[in-house]
This record gives C-alpha cells, structure tokens and sequence, in this order.
C-alpha cells in the first residue's frame, strides 16, 4: 500500500521534469512552463523538498538540510518553520502555500451535467465541433484557445449544449496525474467542476497512475470543489518562484 509520503514524491516527479539529480528542470505541461526555484510539500510522516536546477549548489544543500528539520506539513493552517530564511537564501518573496488532496480513482458521480470525456466517441464529437466552429467565447475567458488547450485525458461537464466546466490533466507522468479544472464564469457556484472532476477520475488512462488536486490556500472556490467531492486532505506545500 502507498503511503503518503510515497504519494508526494509521486506528485513531485508528476508536477515538474526534473534532471538526472532529482533537481526541478521545469514544469511538467505542455508549455514547457518554468518551475519554481523551491518546492516543499508535507504529510503526516513528513516532507519532500525539490530546488531547481539554477539553484546554487551550496544554496540547494542549505535548503535540504533545513527542510529536513522542517515539522511536517500536515495540516491546512502549516507554515514552514524556516519560510523566511527560504525566501532569503533566494532572494525571492514570491511564496505561496497550496493544499494537497487525494482523489480516488471512479470517484461517485456528482451532479447532474451531461459528461463528455477524451476517450468517448462524444468526445472526439466535441472536439471536431470545437475545431470547425470555434471555441465558446467563455472557454476562451479562461484560456483554452483551441481543442489543443484541452490537455487529455479531460472530461467536461454540458449543460445545455454547453460546456460549463472542464477537468483535465494539468500534469502527467507515468506514476500520477495533477488535476487542472475551471468553470466558465456563467456556470460557477452549481456544482459542474466537481461533475466534472468526478468524471476525470473515471478516465481509463488514468487507472495506474495516483491522482492529485491541489489548489492555493486563499483559492475558496476551490476548496469548496474539494468539499463537494468530500477529497481526503495529505497535507500543505510551498512553492518559492
């Protein structure tokens, strides 16, 4: 059985692609994204720490050394103990504290929405309707350009003919699955990103590999996702840019 901080390490080689030293290279998405200069993540039986790969070796080693004294991350309110000193060794104020949730393979369905999902026939139905008319002006608003921003595997939540929320594998590798979702704004406050997150879990391609949510502290809309789906909380990260 996997424990949690098995899982976290999962999550770290799922969000970001690292060098052949474990060092962060970049973010694991198809934007080639760079990732942040300091990851730290805890659970109940403790932490996992990554620095990028522009990090000063020595800067890295000081960091290492006072993670490993760091008290784990284990509930919603934690702060790392040497935060302030973190942000100094990189000259960065740029810190934000994230959640981290389990979320469990053919989770219950939620809501009532339709669900189309990638690997459907409805799907490839959808993305040849997107392709030849254009994307809603409301996905649009929230980034998804063209069919090619729908990184698989996805499933989105219709109503009305419309997609009023889409889940979708913000990163992925061959061990886990860090969930993306959005809303368009017309539809928020209903329930259609936990339809549609419920539905993602359901993905085929998905079934060997952990499943993650996570969303940044101050992100209520998020959260109130996560109590929709009733997600079993690990534990909070810090990401330093």
């Amino acid at each position: 059985m996997t424990s949690d901080i098995q899982r976290l390490d999962i999550q770290y080689r799922t969000l970001f692609r690292l060098t052949a030293n474990g060092r962060i290279e970049r973010e694991n998405d198809p934007d080639r994204s760079a990732g942040p200069r300091l990851w730290l993540a805890g659970c109940a039986a403790g932490n996992v720490v990554g620095a990028r790969a522009d990090v000063a070796d020595d800067v890295a080693a000081e960091i290492a050394a006072l993670a490993a004294s760091e008290p784990p991350l284990m509930h919603a309110d934690s702060l790392p103990r040497h935060l302030d000193t973190y942000a100094a060794l990189l000259r960065s104020n740029d810190a934000k504290v994230g959640l981290t949730y389990e979320l469990p393979h053919g989770h219950p369905w939620i809501g009532r929405a339709n669900r189309v999902s990638s690997d459907s026939a409805d799907g490839r139905d959808l993305q040849a309707r997107l392709t030849a008319d254009g994307m809603p002006s409301g996905m649009v608003a929230l980034g998804f350009r063209t069919v090619a921003d729908f990184w698989p595997p996805w499933c989105a939540a219709i109503v009305d003919g419309e997609i009023a929320a889409i889940a979708f594998a913000a990163r992925l590798s061959g061990v886990g699955a860090e969930l993306g979702v959005a809303t368009v704004p017309a539809f928020r406050g209903q329930g259609h990103a936990a339809a549609a997150v419920s539905g993602w879990s359901h993905s085929p391609g998905l079934r060997s590999r952990q499943l993650f949510y996570s969303t940044d502290r101050s992100n209520i809309a998020s959260q109130g996702v996560v109590r929709r789906l009733g997600l079993r909380f690990m534990g909070a990260n810090l990401r330093i840019a």
